[in-house]
């Protein structure tokens, strides 16, 4: 049976005014996060988004999914730092969340470049986050070994 994991939020008034609050996820790792429309089209203010919420899942699964795939290969990281970067825009429909662009740097030892740009993009295409994603949002890799 797979595990099932919950977020609540709350929203008070209309969409352009009003704000909200995502008061609680089931990990209890994050609460009381204020939300505006305004976070997410413009400055964040020290307001989160969707969108930078799905960024940072998508940078851990993204990570993980790396971190298995190195070590399938026999070749497990030091270090992986990546950053998914998420992008919210206008188009002509309405707003969609349009692409997320991930960089990573690793610190592998014992693998060549090449391989690492294939295990890369393998993680990419099958980290869950990006299964999810794929086919509706522009998704790219970006990988540097140091």
């Amino acid at each position: 049976m797979g595990e099932t994991r919950t977020a609540e939020a709350t929203w008070n008034g209309d969409l352009i005014t009003g704000n909200g609050t995502i008061n609680y996820v089931s990990s209890g790792a994050i609460s009381r996060l204020p939300v505006t429309w305004a976070s997410r089209t413009e400055a964040h203010n020290g307001k989160t988004s969707p969108e930078e919420l799905i960024a940072a899942a998508h940078a851990a699964c993204f990570s993980m999914a790396f971190s298995a795939q190195l070590a399938r290969n026999g070749t497990p990281p030091g270090t992986l730092e990546t950053t998914a970067a998420v992008t919210f825009d206008k188009v002509e429909a309405g707003w969609k969340i349009t692409r997320s662009d991930i960089t990573v740097r690793g610190t592998v030892p014992d693998i060549d470049d090449a391989k690492f740009q294939e295990l890369a993009i393998a993680a990419r295409d099958g980290c869950p986050v990006s299964v999810a994603l794929k086919g509706n949002v522009e998704l790219s890799v970006d990988a540097t070994l140091t």
